[in-house]
């Protein structure tokens, strides 16, 4: 399904998150957690950070983390969600 965005769409929006974040230190390691080590640097980002939700192309890599209270979706979901809410 097309969204109607364009790649400058996603450049513009990708821009704006950037300039949203917030730097984070990770105190604390949860490794191991996932089976790929670069996964588990995400979600130890992710808990420091408090986020709920991590949108990655690679979801099937991140089962389990439900039950740290993080969502995992792909980013056709998130853009589905942005795009639901406008």
């Amino acid at each position: 399904m097309k969204l109607g965005i364009t790649h400058e769409d996603i450049d513009s929006f990708l821009d704006n998150v950037c300039n949203l974040c917030t730097f984070h230190e990770i105190h604390y390691l949860w490794r191991p957690f996932l089976r790929d080590p670069k996964d588990d640097l995400v979600l130890e980002l992710a808990l420091a950070a408090q986020a709920n939700t991590i949108t990655t192309f690679n979801t099937k890599d991140f089962k389990g983390v439900e039950q740290l209270g993080i969502r995992v979706q792909s980013p056709k979901q998130l853009l589905e969600e942005i795009q639901w809410e406008l």
